[in-house]
């Protein structure tokens, strides 16, 4: 298990994280945007969500480090742009801990499958920190 730290941005996430990965000498990031990932005919993608980036990951100094813009629409404060993601290979330990956190935070997505995870989810704790979890690497 580890906890990583996701930082989200305002449209300049490939700008940070090449940025960052020249300042630390990391490999180049892989980086999928909104529109590489599999659309559903429900919930078409806005243009202008299509080449923001939706995930990328750098490790720094031993410790990953992923990054996202904000989709278009949703709020975005610069100092409040970072959660915590729990990522473990134990699905017990996942849904323990999101159903944890979840007492008197607020869930943004209930715990799912999604086209990336077979567990994921995402809250809110009672003091305020956003949690990711993601059950796989």
């Amino acid at each position: 298990m580890s906890l990583d730290v996701y930082l989200n941005f305002n449209g300049n996430t490939r700008e940070a994280v090449l940025f960052y990965a020249e300042v630390f000498g990391t490999e180049p990031p892989q980086i999928m945007t909104f529109g590489e990932t599999p659309q559903d005919p429900s919930y078409p993608l806005p243009e202008e969500a299509k080449n923001l980036v939706m995930h990328t990951r750098l490790n720094i100094l031993g410790s990953n480090v992923m990054f996202s813009d904000v989709f278009p629409g949703m709020p975005f404060t610069a100092g409040n742009n970072i959660s915590l993601s729990v990522v473990s290979q134990n699905l017990e330990e996942v849904q323990s801990l999101f159903h944890k956190l979840k007492e008197g935070g607020n869930i943004r997505m209930e715990l799912q499958e999604t086209f990336w995870s077979k567990c994921y989810g995402s809250l809110t704790d009672k003091f305020g920190i956003e949690w990711q979890f993601n059950f796989g690497e």
